[in-house]
């Protein structure tokens, strides 16, 4: 749909009390060095509360910003990086310049955004481009309806963390909101004790699959049903195979059904297709870290199932087993030679650089299901909808439990010829909502 948003101000918000001398200079681990220099977006939509009539809404609105940055400022104390301003790889510089943050307002309704999500829309709702995020750790935009409902996004460097981290401080955020700020354990910024800054300069920026244009995202819907369906099709199995690594295992195939010609033409090809999901890496450590641990602590899997896809394989068991496998090796082994010597930057240069010769056609997946996306109570309820953004980065597919039920929404991030081709892929359309609606995504 056509609709517009007008910034009505801008400003910065400091920490309320000054970050000590001592923590004046943060360093970034080696996995916080190698993460591309992008934002991480989440757009939480709220509704006007019913008993609010329209003559309060001015009120209203002003109250709730004023929380919203009162809050803000007494949690920028407690994670003061982001309060800082990145330098770099190398550290973030907490010198309390504050947090970028945006009020504005739309002419439309929020019924309008998230009967039927357009993940294209949701960028306007940030103060940002996602790959601009330079120096700043942290970035917020507020955002009013003509309905009286509001929008809070929230755009985190990747630099500084990773999603983990960003829906600790989030949640932390809309905590210290309703004022149980001290029932949040405060966060661990350890992350470089583990993981030791490195020297990149003999080394490419790992920036693999940003490119600025003909990149089309579109959202699909897996009910309950069809998702169960899904994974029921991965027969033959020791283990029934999760959520994820089912309608991974799915997607990617259809992908290659749809896209690369292999079925439709027999088409041969000498690249090398690969499965990568993120993989947290605080739970396979030894001893394991906390959750509040603050950081990139993560890495990815990389599965390089058989090809062709065998069109009349319906089991998909064979990709699940490459998937599972792959994600099985992110061991403690795997994190020892993570940290050995320079093999794993050494990798990264030769895996970008067969990606840019078209040797290597990766296919990332991250999954946010099971995270807390729809935790965040300011005071006035939880969000209604919570969706992400419209990313840079082709091949890339984020995972997120729908509003209501255990259903599962992808983000697909495809170069626009690719999706044309995906979406139209009748066995795909088997299982995906006709429809897609946040109302209606598990009915």
């Amino acid at each position: 749909m056509n609709f517009q948003v007008e910034v009505l101000s801008t400003e910065t918000i400091k920490p309320s009390s000054p970050t000590p001398d001592h923590l004046r200079h943060h360093k970034l681990s080696y996995l916080d060095q190698i993460q591309p220099p992008i934002f991480m977006p989440m757009i939480l939509f709220y509704p006007k509360e019913p008993d609010h009539n329209d003559l309060d809404l001015l009120s209203i609105h002003e109250q709730r910003c004023s929380k919203i940055k009162k809050a803000l400022s007494d949690t920028l104390v407690k994670f003061y990086p982001l309060a800082g301003r990145v330098h770099g790889t190398q550290y973030v510089d907490c010198n309390d310049e504050g947090a970028y943050y945006v009020e504005a307002k739309t002419n439309c309704k929020i019924s309008d955004i998230i009967d039927n999500p357009n993940p294209n829309d949701f960028n306007k709702f940030l103060p940002f481009e996602l790959d601009t995020a330079h120096e700043l750790p942290v970035c917020f935009q507020v955002t009013f309806f003509a309905c009286g409902g509001m929008s809070i996004a929230m755009g985190m460097s990747h630099k500084v963390g990773d999603a983990l981290s960003y829906f600790t401080f989030l949640n932390g955020l809309a905590a210290e909101a309703r004022g149980e700020g001290n029932d949040i354990h405060p966060p661990d910024f350890i992350s470089d004790k583990y993981f030791p800054q490195k020297d990149l300069s003999r080394f490419f920026q790992h920036r693999s699959g940003i490119i600025k244009q003909n990149i089309s995202t579109k959202r699909f819907v897996f009910n309950a049903p069809m998702v169960q369906a899904i994974r029921a099709k991965c027969v033959d199995m020791s283990r029934r195979p999760t959520r994820v690594e089912a309608l991974s295992a799915f997607i990617w195939s259809r992908y290659i059904a749809s896209c690369t010609g292999m079925q439709q033409h027999g088409v041969t090809t000498n690249a090398m297709y690969t499965v990568s999901h993120a993989v947290n890496l605080r739970t396979r450590m030894e001893p394991p870290l906390p959750e509040n641990t603050f950081g990139n602590v993560t890495r990815t899997s990389i599965a390089v199932p058989p090809l062709p896809v065998d069109p009349k394989d319906e089991t998909l068991h064979g990709v699940v087993n490459h998937v599972r496998e792959a994600i099985k090796q992110v061991d403690k082994e795997y994190i020892k030679k993570l940290l050995e010597g320079d093999g794993h930057l050494s990798f990264l240069r030769s895996l970008t650089e067969e990606v840019k010769r078209g040797e290597v056609v990766s296919f990332s997946f991250t999954s946010l299901c099971r995270f807390p996306i729809y935790d965040a109570d300011f005071g006035w309820g939880k969000p209604v909808y919570v969706g992400s953004a419209s990313f840079t980065f082709k091949n890339l597919v984020s995972f997120f439990d729908t509003n209501v039920g255990d259903g599962v929404e992808a983000w697909i991030n495809l170069l626009e010829e690719d999706m044309k081709k995906f979406e139209a892929d009748e066995e795909l359309l088997k299982y995906v909502l006709p429809a897609p609606s946040s109302k209606n995504a598990n009915k």
